[in-house]
């Protein structure tokens, strides 16, 4: 079998083949979104992607055509000799995977589906829209600060209609600059509503997404988010592997005769960690009742609300990794066994 290294470019990328005993046989130049064109050519061979932008859609055109796709970790490559001497090309980066490949069963990392990649394109282009009114909001509320002048409180999606009355109602007119940004406001409002309905059909139509949102704090965003992020949760042996795999366990530095644990590792998905602990504080608020949140409570009591937060979401997060495992929904009774 061959060794068909891809260093992958936005335009152009750079192929190296090598034959089973280790020995070069082509060497060249392809452009990116052409790459299937090339594949189809070789026989069945073994193509070592490293992580990037482009990396999954070449890994499922390559596996479409019948070869074996590997993509190597970004925090392996450099062990296999990528960059090294603080040399990096991509005709050099090509042949060190390559060689690599002959050399070792090289670990790959999941591979996420066609559909779980546009979920969550779907949600950071959510999330972007939101940033991005995020900051104009707070750029609007220090022109106004600027002002000496305050508005009352209400919504976001009010938020431009209050301004205009404070600045309409005052002796000095609405500056041109801030209703441009209102007005871009207002726009990113529809926008916004118009990707949450898309979100609630998609949510109402997957049956996973509906069992996860039966989970105290878990609403259509997060319970979509986490689907797509776990994509198979066969790939998972038990919760203590997604919990760790979202960053939500301890991390220790222990040598020798010294113990010490530390935080949390923050390993994983940023965004899909922060919705779980979100959706933590959702339930302490909301659902005090509940065994679990009661569990919660009671590390507040003993180590404060911000490690009961973590806490929870770590158990928010074992407990969603059984419900997509069972294809049931939450149990109250099961957590209050387990609490």
């Amino acid at each position: 079998m061959d060794h068909i290294a891809i260093d992958l470019g936005g335009r152009k990328s750079r192929i190296c083949v090598r034959n089973a005993q280790g020995l070069v046989v082509d060497e060249q130049w392809w452009v990116t979104n052409r790459l299937g064109d090339y594949l189809k050519k070789r026989a069945v061979s073994r193509v070592v992607l490293e992580t990037s932008a482009e990396a999954f859609a070449v890994a499922d055109l390559a596996t479409q055509l019948g070869h074996e796709a590997v993509v190597v970790p970004a925090t392996l490559v450099r062990s296999l000799g990528v960059g090294a001497r603080r040399v990096k090309t991509d005709k050099k980066d090509a042949q060190a995977l390559s060689k690599a490949s002959c050399a070792m069963d090289l670990p790959s990392v999941h591979v996420p589906s066609k559909q779980s990649r546009e979920w969550k394109a779907l949600c950071s282009s959510r999330e972007c829209l939101v940033t991005t009114r995020t900051k104009l909001i707070n750029h609007v509320r220090g022109l106004l600060r600027t002002r000496v002048s305050q508005i009352r409180s209400g919504e976001v999606t009010t938020f431009a209609r209050r301004v205009r009355e404070k600045l309409l109602s005052s002796a000095e007119a609405l500056p041109m600059a801030v209703e441009r940004e209102l007005s871009l406001i207002e726009q990113l409002n529809r926008y916004i509503a118009a990707a949450d309905k898309e979100l609630a059909t998609i949510t109402a139509q997957e049956p996973r997404c509906r069992n996860a949102m039966t989970v105290p704090g878990i609403g259509p965003v997060t319970a979509l988010r986490f689907v797509a992020a776990v994509d198979e949760v066969s790939r998972f042996h038990g919760a203590h592997a997604l919990q760790s795999y979202l960053g939500l366990t301890p991390g220790e530095e222990s040598s020798s005769m010294r113990e010490r644990r530390t935080s949390i590792t923050k390993a994983g998905s940023p965004v899909v960690r922060w919705l779980l602990v979100q959706a933590a504080w959702c339930a302490l608020r909301t659902r005090r009742n509940d065994p679990m949140v009661q569990w919660a409570l009671e590390v507040a009591h003993r180590r404060g609300p911000q490690v009961a937060a973590v806490a929870l979401s770590r158990k928010l997060a074992g407990i969603l990794y059984a419900v997509l495992r069972d294809g049931t929904t939450y149990q109250s009774s099961r957590g209050a066994q387990a609490a």
